[in-house]
């Protein structure tokens, strides 16, 4: 058995970050977990990669969901990066953070530290972005931030035009000041090239000598001496090891993984783990409950221009973009594609968006990662701040065996509602006059579907996940009933035990989930370390005047 003084499990996003950061105190040795591969491959680089990883599981837990009862039974596929840099190294790169007052409500909840003013500063720390250094950006941290140059493309801001005719407002930085409107997208890449929590984090770390990466390790269960966490057992194909954590053991897996290993270590709800026959060593009723995620659907149109990426996605364009990228990392390929979007509130009486609009100047036939022929674009909506919540629940005391995931996603009637006014909002946007040259059928849903019971029962069969899962170790007061973690993200009732990822959001966020990932993991390394919080940076947030009687 080694010894260490920290052992971190997952090598994602979080687990990037907290190898990164604890082992810049030169005497402490942090053993860093990863159940799948290195992150060197051409199709993780290549930011128009995603879909390659998205569709097979050689980086990717491949997850399936249950049969979702309000979905009319869907089982929804659900990937989850496994591989060093986790999702960050397979997901779409937007760089969101979310709206100021998601934090202040983590703080109003309970959560000292966590409000909009004290996590500002560990955005900034984390971030290296191309705008101008100010209250809300930093310039010297880890992860390259990259904006739009030039513009959005010809479709991307005749979207940004539409939806200022619609009669909503621009801005220029959906993570600055003012989160509501419509403009320009960050992406998490760097000179045409993907930038991971590895690629940012983990990489200039990788020679420390006090710093042990192992890949291809699963994870099978905490050891404990009485209530103190000691260690790791895991497994290197066939063989179990063990790893000895003489200060904490930190889980790093996620919001799927991370309750799955409390619960395959006796920590969770006390007759699930009897259901599945493991010892109960903590009965924490909230593990592996609150999960929540944004559902996800698209509109799209024909395209009555050539101006989109339709020939440049499929052979025998791609090949030639390809051969761009690879030569210069540079052209279609060296973007997400994700360049253009909008955050608008759904009704009157809303203070902050809760619907995010992300263009696309290319559409993906529904229900795979194939781009169709046609010229054409997309338009995705989700829902930022949906009621409906799920659980991750173990199945059997085998590691190897994926828990039982249900998202519950539409079981709120309000989220229902949310969809169907988000539908005719966006309906709406596209007619304008901005997209009146480009604009051309609509190929899904189609203008058959009108109705209120015709948008349901489209949602029903299209909509899916947004890959943002989240609160399944959630973070909050002892007396709640439901929460895991403290708001040092330390397990209730147990010592030597932390939680640093996606799962201890009381509640999510109002954009993608990777930005404030990383942000956490960011906070807890000071946590961790015993360091004094970074000063709290108050910096102005903007609300729409008439948000209470207005809808824009």
């Amino acid at each position: 058995m080694k010894a260490y003084d920290y052992v971190i499990v997952g090598a994602g996003s979080a687990g990037c970050v907290l190898a990164a950061r604890l082992t810049e105190d030169r005497d402490v040795r942090v053993l860093l977990l990863e159940a799948g591969p290195a992150d060197r491959n051409w199709a993780i680089d290549m930011p128009s990669g995603l879909g390659r990883l998205l569709a097979n599981d050689r980086f990717n837990w491949a997850y399936t969901s249950e049969p979702e009862p309000y979905l009319d039974n869907r089982r929804l596929s659900h990937p989850r990066g496994r591989v060093l840099g986790g999702s960050s190294s397979i997901n779409g790169m937007m760089y969101v953070r979310g709206h100021a007052r998601d934090y202040d409500r983590w703080a109003q909840s309970g959560c000292r530290g966590w409000g909009y003013a004290d996590v500002l500063p560990y955005f900034r720390r984390a971030e290296n972005t191309e705008r101008d250094a100010n209250a809300y950006h930093g310039k010297d941290g880890p992860l390259r931030v990259t904006t739009p140059k030039g513009g959005t493309g010809v479709l991307g801001e005749a979207f940004i035009a539409a939806g200022l005719e619609a009669g909503y407002p621009y801005t220029p930085d959906c993570n600055g000041a003012q989160q509501e409107g419509f403009g320009p997208c960050d992406r998490t890449t760097h000179q045409g090239r993907r930038w991971s929590a590895a690629r940012g984090y983990l990489d200039p770390a990788r020679a420390r000598p006090n710093l042990t990466i192992v890949t291809g390790a699963l994870a099978l269960e905490i050891e404990f001496e009485g209530e103190r966490a000691t260690g790791i057992a895991y497994a290197i194909g066939g063989a179990r090891e063990t790893a000895r954590a003489e200060r904490e053991v930190i889980l790093c897996g996620g919001a799927i993984n991370s309750p799955h290993m409390l619960q395959l270590s006796g920590i969770g709800p006390a007759d699930l783990l009897r259901r599945a026959g493991i010892a109960v060593r903590r009965d924490l009723p909230g593990v592996g409950a609150n999960l929540s995620d944004h559902p996800d659907i698209v509109i799209q149109h024909a395209c009555k221009q050539p101006v989109t990426l339709a020939p440049k996605a499929r052979a025998p364009g791609k090949y030639l973009t390809g051969l761009q990228w690879f030569l210069a990392k540079s052209g279609p390929a060296a973007t997400n594609h994700f360049e253009a979007g909008g955050f608008i509130r759904s009704r009157a009486g809303i203070e902050h968006p809760d619907i995010q609009f992300t263009f696309m100047p290319l559409a993906v036939l529904p229900g795979t990662v194939e781009t169709r022929r046609e010229h054409s674009f997309q338009v995705h909506i989700d829902l930022m701040r949906p009621e409906s919540a799920g659980s991750v629940e173990i199945r059997s005391d085998d590691p190897r065996k994926p828990p039982a995931i249900r998202f519950n996603y539409l079981q709120s009637p309000r989220d229902r509602e949310d969809f169907r006014v988000s539908v005719e909002l966006l309906r709406e946007i596209l007619s304008q006059k901005a997209l009146e040259p480009y604009r051309g059928k609509e190929l899904f849903p189609g203008p058959e579907v009108r109705s209120k019971g015709e948008i349901d029962a489209w949602v029903r069969q299209a909509v899916e996940t947004c890959y943002h899962p989240v609160g399944t170790c959630k973070m909050g007061l002892p007396s709640d009933r439901i929460a895991v973690v403290d708001d040092e993200l330390r397990v209730h009732g147990l010592s030597g035990l932390r939680v640093v990822d996606a799962s201890i959001m009381p509640s999510i966020v109002s954009g993608n989930t990777n930005a404030p990932t990383i942000m956490i993991a960011e906070r807890a390394a000071d946590l961790i370390r015993g360091r004094k919080p970074l000063p709290p940076v108050q910096a102005p947030v903007w609300i729409h005047p008439r948000w209470e009687n207005a809808q824009r």
